[in-house]
């Protein structure tokens, strides 16, 4: 009589390591290789001293190592609402720049010191729109991530603006790794916006 056994895997704490924040992250899994290719989102307020940042991270696994890099960043929802005021303007786009390695999509948002005619808010969404565009395209995307973080594109930005208009606000809402459907609908708008 042969007794039917069945081998039980038990499931453990395993590390990936996060480069580009420093960190080992810690995982519940049977084994490394079955992270590979999902995602983990991490939320780094507590690290920004209360700027509420979540980053998003792809994991790249084998047998015994397993690293994650960074695939967007998202500037948490509530954050914005909290910095609205009554009496004020607000300017958000979304577009699609090129960078070193990848193309991106991304997403500033400012806000005005006091309410705006159109014509100012239009040419700071443009201004926003060239500064950003020409300061990625010979930048890593890794390193544009690190940016946003320690608000070095901000303070760049918020400075340049400031001659159109001075912001009481100026964010990147969201930066991120762009599908190959973004980038074609982003090249269809500009045609047509050129005919």
């Amino acid at each position: 009589m042969v007794s039917s056994e069945k081998k039980t895997v038990r499931k453990k704490f395993l590390l990936i390591n996060a480069p580009l924040i420093g960190k080992e992250l810690e995982v519940y899994g049977t084994n490394l290789e079955s992270f590979n290719n999902r995602f983990i989102k991490l939320d780094l307020t507590s690290d920004l001293k209360g700027k509420a940042i979540e980053l998003k991270l792809k994991v790249h696994a084998t047998e015994n190592k397993a690293d994650a890099a960074p695939v967007e960043l998202q500037l948490m929802g509530f954050n914005i609402r909290r910095m609205m005021r009554k009496g004020v303007d607000y300017v958000e786009d979304s577009f699609v720049a090129k960078c070193k390695d990848n193309s991106l999509r991304i997403k500033p948002f400012l806000i005005t010191r006091k309410r705006v005619s159109k014509r100012v808010l239009a040419g700071l969404r443009n201004l926003t729109k060239a500064e950003i565009t020409n300061y990625v395209k010979d930048k890593e995307f890794e390193n544009l991530v690190l940016d946003v973080i320690n608000n070095k594109i901000q303070k760049e930005l918020s400075y340049k603006l400031k001659k159109i208009y001075p912001l009481s606000l100026c964010e990147i809402r969201f930066l991120g790794i762009a599908n190959p459907k973004e980038i074609k609908e982003e090249a269809e708008k500009d045609i047509e916006k050129k005919s």
